[in-house]
């Protein structure tokens, strides 16, 4: 059961809510697990190689997430709330060739369960540009459709 709605709060922010057949604990873990992340972070064709996953407050998270052209993404911030398997909220901001880093956005996971299911509750933002809003936008959508996929994998892989 996979449902997916995008609502724009402000123009510089994005909100999804998503369901997937999955517990909170399952989702929280997907999100928290580099051996996990691997296997759905990034947008379709694109492969996640963690760095740094620090998972206490204040702890650092980096990764570099590979375009199927083969051109490095590098994405990090910090963890400012963990509550698991409910919430987990972070900073997050791409690091550029010239040494600098994007302008910074706050990243909100809510996660519900709703019996075997999880209602995921996405919040990013604010965002320096509409522009730079829809391509998270589609990049997430990609995302969370490849998580959707590993649970569906999972699912069968256990009956």
């Amino acid at each position: 059961m996979n449902s997916d709605q995008l609502h724009t709060l402000v123009p510089s922010e994005i909100r999804m809510v998503r369901v997937f057949a999955a517990t909170p604990e399952v989702i929280f873990k997907a999100w928290t697990d580099p051996e996990i992340m691997v296997e759905w972070m990034g947008p379709k064709g694109f492969r996640c190689v963690p760095d740094k996953l620090e998972l206490r407050v204040g702890g650092a998270h980096r990764a570099c997430l590979i375009s199927p052209d083969g051109e490095n993404h590098w994405v990090a911030g910090r963890y400012l709330e963990i509550d698991p398997p409910s919430r987990l909220r972070f900073t997050h901001h791409w690091e550029q060739s010239d040494g600098g880093i994007s302008p910074e956005t706050i990243v909100t996971v809510d996660l519900v369960a709703l019996g075997g299911s999880t209602e995921m509750t996405f919040h990013q933002g604010p965002f320096s540009s509409e522009a730079s809003r829809d391509g998270h936008t589609g990049g997430w959508q990609q995302t969370f459709e490849r998580l959707a996929l590993l649970l569906e994998r999972q699912i069968e892989k256990d009956r």
